[in-house]
């Protein structure tokens, strides 16, 4: 008997004939004699309905208090599901209860809206699952030391189901979509993108981070901490599909660079609409001046991606970042008033309409001159390259967004991720 975590996403509990086949498909691995926990996504749509209506009593910049009930409502998208999710497992003839985040518990700080995990006390679930219960734990949220609810920030539920699956150590986390696994780009842009049967946890964290929505970053970085074996499959297969055929399909996230694995010197093509520039011009050029532009902005909780600093001319530089786009106007203010008076910089300029495209693969490792060949790609279509980062297995361009699709297409063809691997 295998403990197995099962994710469903907001689409995959969309309505109530989809979250009777989720529960169809739970208990078929329950009456196969596993021990199950699901941990579902509020139904699709539902978070943003709720948060618009607090929107639009309160459009103002958020504060720490506003943010505390931002929280409290937007949590109880997933409450809703996991209790009709653990009816309509009951109506299947199973035994099954529903919890929130705070009732497991699940232990976060206090980062209301972008909350982390530090612990889940796991006694309660697993005195259930020895009785013969289905275990249902709401995604994206639990609760601080001060009793508060929090949730983990978008995408949280991933986060949420690996992190659950860890704590209990799991055989295997299931994360059900409405894909049927990762792609060497997204579908919607390259007709041809082929679904991949392995891909390696490296390569998923950077395809993760650059931008590729099938899976929420820290949930990536939950499995890698604690080796979690990781799958993603679609939810809209039938639900009374073989149940050994099923546990094979989709993408399986590897922490073994085996050498059966596609290792093609590229896996895959991500990108990011969700990113803006900001530029601060003719800064003084001294020791800590990193420190003075980005300390506030970590203070203020916004995360930055790619930085680039300019030489020096004549005492000044130009200091470039980049931060997700929902972040641009708050991180342009906060710098007009507390960081341009103190760093002499001579303007302050912002991007919103930018993009990153990355190139991902484990094979980069070993072959020289892919950067290279990236960059030729791009010149060849008349794309300008704003910004650069790299690690050893990516490297990530910052374009024009109106670019974004052309460069896509034109790096999965010339690196031939329409083809099969040899």
């Amino acid at each position: 008997m295998a403990l197995i975590v099962h994710k469903y996403g907001g689409t995959s509990m969309g309505s109530t004939e989809r979250i009777r086949s989720v529960a169809k498909r739970v208990a078929k691995w329950a009456r196969a004699g596993h021990q199950m926990v699901v941990v579902p996504s509020a139904m699709s749509g539902e978070t943003n309905r709720l948060l618009g209506m607090a929107k639009e009593l309160s459009p103002a910049a958020t504060t720490p208090e506003l943010q505390r009930e931002l929280d409290m409502i937007a949590s109880t998208g997933e409450q809703v599901s996991v209790g009709l999710l653990a009816i309509a497992l009951q109506a299947e003839g199973m035994q099954a209860v529903s919890y929130a985040g705070w009732q497991v518990p699940i232990r976060t700080d206090s980062a209301h809206t972008k909350a982390r995990i530090q612990h889940i006390d796991d006694a309660r679930v697993r005195a259930d699952l020895a009785a013969g219960k289905v275990v249902v734990i709401t995604g994206f949220q639990g609760v601080d030391e001060h009793g508060h609810i929090t949730t983990l920030g978008r995408g949280g539920s991933d986060t949420s189901a690996v992190a659950v699956a860890a704590a209990m150590k799991a055989h295997e986390c299931l994360i059900y979509t409405d894909v049927d696994g990762v792609y060497t780009t997204d579908p919607r842009i390259v007709a041809d993108a082929r679904r991949l049967t392995t891909i390696s946890f490296e390569e998923m964290l950077e395809m993760a981070s650059l931008g590729s929505k099938v899976l929420q970053i820290r949930s990536v970085e939950f499995a890698g901490k604690y080796r979690v074996p990781l799958r993603v499959l679609s939810s809209f297969t039938p639900w009374d599909i073989d149940i050994d055929a099923e546990a094979k399909s989709g993408t399986l996230i590897t922490f073994e660079e085996d050498e059966k694995m596609e290792q093609a010197v590229v896996s895959g093509i991500a990108f990011n609409r969700d990113e803006a520039k900001i530029s601060l011009m003719g800064v003084t050029d001294k020791p800590g001046i990193a420190h003075l532009i980005l300390g506030p902005v970590a203070e203020a909780n916004i995360d930055v991606d790619v930085i680039i600093q300019n030489v020096s001319h004549d005492g000044r530089t130009d200091f470039s970042f980049t931060v997700h786009r929902n972040d641009f106007q708050r991180t342009m203010e906060l710098l007009r008033v507390k960081v341009l008076p103190v760093t002499g910089a001579t303007d302050l300029i912002g991007d919103a309409k930018i993009c990153k495209v990355s190139i991902v693969g484990i094979g980069m490792r070993s072959h020289v001159g892919v950067a290279s060949r990236m960059f030729s790609v791009l010149s060849d279509e008349g794309i300008n390259i704003q910004m650069i980062t790299t690690s050893e297995i990516k490297t990530s361009v910052v374009i024009d967004e109106k670019y974004m699709e052309l460069a896509v297409r034109a790096l999965h063809k010339a690196f031939d991720l329409d083809q099969p691997p040899g």
